[in-house]
């Protein structure tokens, strides 16, 4: 399977600003010629709608309420592409005061909100042909860095379930892609402080749609994810995109 975004809709989380305003930009650079800009506040799309029109409509959509991710997918049933971007990074260690409080918030969103997500949006993908699911993850998916201990194991959770739509989406005919930036230039890597030597949104907004169109499973982003999807590239292609099957023992 691949994917071409050109003449089709996409569904993008997350999407008033850095990397998901990228996605939004570069889908429609490449002709999609719809994007529904997913916000928890519909006026933060404002300047998309001002700079593109209506090519870009505004949905409201939170990912720790199912009543908008239901209501959205209603509203998107014309959608080709669902590009799950949102999430939430908080800078907790393992051992931290607030590591529980800060995992919960984090499974709830990064996890709990992909599968609520992919839920609502696989049948209408199916109806539509198939299309594509597109799943922010992270580099910290693979490789833990103790001051966002919490927030990466909740990226390692929410590729784990990556793995498992893109073999059970396989059947509707929707193509599954796994991203995992390291440092993007945004607020969350600022609050994070991983400003130093940060990529450029749209390095993240490229990466998706190449890998889309390659068919690929994973896309590593910048030089940092790079590196690491490098060295990680001959255990994914031998274990994890592999046809394994679970035998009885």
């Amino acid at each position: 399977m691949s994917f071409d975004v050109k003449n089709k809709t996409a569904f993008v989380t997350g999407a008033n600003r850095g990397i998901g305003r990228a996605i939004v930009e570069e889908a429609l650079r490449r002709g999609a010629k719809k994007v529904y800009a997913a916000v928890r506040k519909l006026d933060s799309a404002d300047s998309l709608v001002s700079e593109f029109g209506d090519r870009v409509v505004p949905v409201q959509f939170d990912l720790e309420d199912p009543s908008t991710i239901q209501a959205a997918a209603k509203t998107a049933s014309d959608v080709d592409l669902v590009v799950n971007n949102a999430g939430v990074l908080k800078t907790s260690g393992p051992i931290d005061d607030d590591t529980l409080d800060s995992i919960q918030f984090e499974m709830s969103v990064n996890v709990y909100g992909l599968i609520r997500t992919a839920k609502a949006f696989a049948p209408v993908l199916a109806a539509n042909g198939g299309g594509a699911l597109v799943q922010l993850n992270s580099v910290v998916s693979v490789k833990t860095f103790a001051n966002v201990a919490t927030y990466s194991a909740s990226k390692a959770a929410s590729y784990s379930i990556t793995q498992a739509l893109r073999d059970t989406l396989a059947d509707q005919g929707t193509q599954v892609v796994s991203v995992h930036p390291g440092p993007i230039a945004t607020d969350m890597a600022d609050h994070a402080g991983f400003t130093e030597g940060a990529a450029p949104p749209s390095s993240v907004a490229n990466a998706i749609f190449d890998a889309l169109s390659e068919d690929r499973f994973h896309a590593w982003p910048d030089p940092m994810a790079q590196q690491v999807g490098d060295a990680y590239q001959s255990f994914a292609q031998s274990v994890v995109e592999s046809d394994m099957q679970e035998s009885a023992s």
